[in-house]
């Protein structure tokens, strides 16, 4: 990475502040004031908004054009997703409800296995309580989780999609399985959401190129069985999760797939060492240059409980929502919870104070 750019100085509104000295982050309600450089072999640097022309002059050209770029991706505007008769829009944080339909996921495994009126009925509550999409999946991917065949994994998730879709609701696939994906969508799944970024198997680009749905693409260091598998450290996990990213959005506009069909996903937890969490967590805003709605996983993880004397994971609601606030600050357009009605009420709060601080007369 020759150069990669971050928003910070965040302001609650830009009402009253000279012209130039802010910018806005996308079609968020969100304004900075700075950028933060970080370059290799070069101290970080903290440009105000009102320098950054001048700044720029300065660089060499493939710097300056990756710079561009980059300030390109932070003011460029997210479009709404239209799916059927619903759509999504990212100018305030959407919550997406995850429903397991697994024996092993760490959180919440095994709680609606087999039982499908009854995951069916989880996922009504979540959208009754305000979750925008329900995420649903059959494969755990903790870590040591075992692998689940792709027809038992349809058998798990099939039924419930197409009970939650007869209700109108925004559904997500979670797999990296190609046929999975294929008999979710034809079940009435509208996204996919694939933790291993569409390499875990050939055909998958394929079909959702086909498919023409939007797709979620998140970091994770291994495409294979083992998507926590890592042989060395991370350098700067910043700089390689941004780098691999890219790259995958990249191969994913090539295979056909439209770029406003696509989110990222940093990949909080797998793989990574907590300080590599804590330092994606905490200059996430800078996969905003990416110039695509940004989804965040963070919700019951294991940092929560590293940070907060190893609670287990049913009782990590409070660093959940610590995490999910960040992100949202941070422009995070989907935040991926088990907790659906407290997440909600954090994000209308947070709406409020924004809409009252863009009320003030300057």
């Amino acid at each position: 990475m020759t150069i990669l750019l971050r928003p910070i100085h965040f302001v609650d509104s830009p009402v009253g502040l000279p012209d130039g000295t802010w910018a806005r982050l996308a079609n968020t309600l969100l304004w900075y004031q700075g950028v933060e450089v970080r370059r290799p072999g070069q101290p970080v640097e903290h440009v105000p908004v009102a320098a950054l022309g001048d700044f720029l002059t300065r660089l060499p050209d493939d710097q300056r054009a990756r710079a561009d770029a980059q300030l390109a991706g932070l003011a460029a505007h997210r479009p709404v997703l239209t799916l059927g008769k619903r759509t999504i829009r990212f100018d305030v944080p959407q919550v997406m409800g995850i429903l397991n339909m697994t024996p092993d996921s760490f959180s919440d495994g095994g709680k609606h296995l087999d039982d499908v009126e009854a995951a069916a009925d989880a996922g009504f509550a979540m959208g009754l309580a305000g979750a925008t999409i329900i995420d649903v999946g059959g494969e755990s991917t903790r870590p040591g989780a075992d692998p689940v065949w792709e027809g038992d994994e349809i058998r798990r998730v099939v039924p419930v999609i197409e009970r939650l879709a007869r209700s109108g609701a925004i559904i997500s696939i979670d797999t990296r399985k190609a046929a999975v994906m294929e008999a979710a969508l034809a079940a009435g799944a509208h996204i996919v959401n694939d933790i291993s970024a569409l390499l875990h198997e050939p055909r998958s680009l394929d079909v959702v190129a086909a498919a023409g749905c939007p797709v979620v693409v998140m970091h994770s260091p291994s495409t294979g069985q083992n998507p926590h598998e890592r042989a060395t450290p991370y350098g700067d996990v910043v700089a390689e999760t941004y780098a691999f990213l890219e790259e995958r959005v990249a191969a994913c506009i090539a295979a056909g797939i439209a770029r406003d069909r696509i989110m990222v996903d940093p990949g909080i937890g797998f793989g990574k060492s907590l300080a590599d969490n804590m330092a994606l967590l905490n200059r996430l805003a800078t996969f905003q240059s990416l110039g695509l709605p940004l989804l965040l996983g963070a919700s019951r993880k294991r940092i929560v409980g590293a940070l907060s004397n190893e609670a287990p994971a049913d009782q990590r609601l409070g660093g959940s929502l610590t995490l999910a606030l960040e992100g949202v600050r941070a422009g995070v357009a989907v935040l991926r919870v088990h907790d659906v009605a407290e997440s909600v009420q954090s994000v209308r709060v947070w709406r409020g104070l924004r809409d009252a601080a863009l009320s003030v007369v300057g």
